[in-house]
């Protein structure tokens, strides 16, 4: 197994265990993939919830240019929500899996289908 493979199951956990979703495995090795090399390194490969600055590059970097969604107050209320599923306490939130929680949560799966 490689290590893009070992990160994609331990995405894959959080994802059943912390968020109670059952992960669609296609999806999610689209989204790893979609992350690049970010996800080798331990700081980029995590989200950090308290940081400002975060949530920018989240709204802006993702959601508005990868998923194509409209500058909206919704859009840090959805970045909320997955947050607070993945469980405010936790403190490895993986970037893979919030992009996932992000994704199904504006039904934007398409984008990553070939």
């Amino acid at each position: 197994m490689n290590k893009r493979e070992e990160l994609m199951q331990k995405y894959a956990e959080d994802l059943k265990q912390k968020c109670k979703v059952k992960p669609e495995m296609e999806l999610l090795t689209k989204l790893t993939i979609a992350c690049g090399p970010a996800i080798y390194n331990k700081d980029a490969s995590t989200v950090s919830a308290s940081d400002a600055s975060e949530i920018k590059t989240l709204r802006n970097n993702f959601l508005i240019k990868k998923l194509g969604l409209q500058d909206s107050p919704d859009l840090n209320t959805a970045i909320a929500e997955v947050l607070d599923i993945y469980g405010q306490s936790n403190r490895n939130k993986y970037r893979a899996v919030v992009y996932y929680l992000l994704t199904k949560r504006f039904g934007k799966e398409s984008i990553f289908q070939n």
